[in-house]
């Protein structure tokens, strides 16, 4: 970890965190690793670890702030130092940011990393997915995303070509699916339950490096509402992160054996989806998520160029 990133995430489940005055050390999955203690400006803890008061003690004694997150990636609480004042400059400088500056490329890196994805399934099927002028139109939208001066403007096309995407990204997978277009939950087919899981994992993941950098995950600038700083950070990265393996999943994985549906609702089967989980944790790159945090949070408080990572 280095002074550019000053937030630490420990995932999942079993890990032993603690430390001594000098040095911070967690045991997680066979592997142990340390860091310098004055480095670990916050600590993150997501799920379930056991955590020694000697890394309580320590860590707040040299200043760190220690949140508690769900195994979903909620934040559910904090521990900070006696005095300890909450960084309050990056919140205010979220607060006064012009949203247009980062919706604007947020929007376009979103439909140009879904229109690699599309391209890239075409290629490898052999068969034209795109009906005729289905092609030149996402590429129009993308052009109009990149001048676009209003903010409705640029919610408009990011809704339009996000449900365009999904519909042909519905026939590159089997019929039998019953996948034709993102839809809300209740899920009733097996892909939409499988794009529910994958995005609810990069969720959580960037939530942590948010909260880590401490900005407010609840404003946004393209989306609004709850979480829309997330929803803003994850929509250029779920192509590749998720997308890219439900599809894999969909087309090769999957049998009749491995889901559910009722009618009511399409459930996942337990060994099923503990690979796909797997796999998604083995696609979501943390180390782009907190990079993608830090250009955001230095163009909110040096004015720096603000531009998005993706494919």
């Amino acid at each position: 970890m280095t002074a550019t990133q000053p937030w630490l995430p420990v995932f999942g489940y079993g890990g032993h965190i603690k430390a001594t005055t000098q040095e911070l050390i967690i045991m997680h999955g066979g592997v142990t690793r340390r860091y310098p203690l004055q480095a670990v400006k916050h600590l993150l803890v997501v799920g379930g670890h056991t955590l020694h008061t000697s890394a309580v003690t320590n860590l707040l004694k040299s200043g760190a702030v220690i949140t508690f997150f769900d195994i979903d990636g909620i934040p559910v609480g904090y521990l900070y130092p006696y005095g300890y004042r909450p960084e309050s400059e990056v919140r205010t400088a979220q607060e006064r940011a012009a949203p247009h500056r980062f919706a604007q490329p947020i929007a376009t890196a979103s439909l140009q990393s879904r229109l690699l994805l599309l391209e890239e399934l075409c290629n490898r099927t052999g068969k034209d997915i795109f009906y005729a002028g289905e092609l030149d139109l996402l590429y129009q939208a993308r052009d109009e995303l990149a001048i676009s001066v209003t903010m409705e403007g640029l919610r408009r096309l990011s809704r339009l070509t996000g449900d365009m995407y999904y519909e042909i990204l519905s026939r590159t997978l089997p019929p039998e699916l019953g996948f034709r277009r993102r839809t809300n939950r209740p899920y009733l087919d097996p892909v939409n339950a499988m794009f529910a899981l994958g995005y609810a994992m990069l969720y959580g993941n960037c939530c942590v490096s948010l909260v880590g950098a401490h900005l407010d995950p609840d404003l946004g600038m393209l989306h609004e509402g709850a979480g829309s700083l997330v929803y803003d950070l994850i929509e250029p990265q779920k192509a590749v992160m998720v997308d890219r393996t439900v599809i894999r999943f969909a087309r090769e994985e999957i049998s009749e054996e491995d889901y559910e549906c009722t009618g009511k609702r399409c459930y996942l089967d337990g060994n099923f989806s503990t690979r796909l989980v797997q796999a998604l944790r083995d696609s979501i790159d943390q180390s782009r998520i907190d990079a993608q945090v830090r250009i955001l949070r230095d163009a909110l408080l040096m004015n720096t160029d603000f531009h998005v990572l993706y494919w």
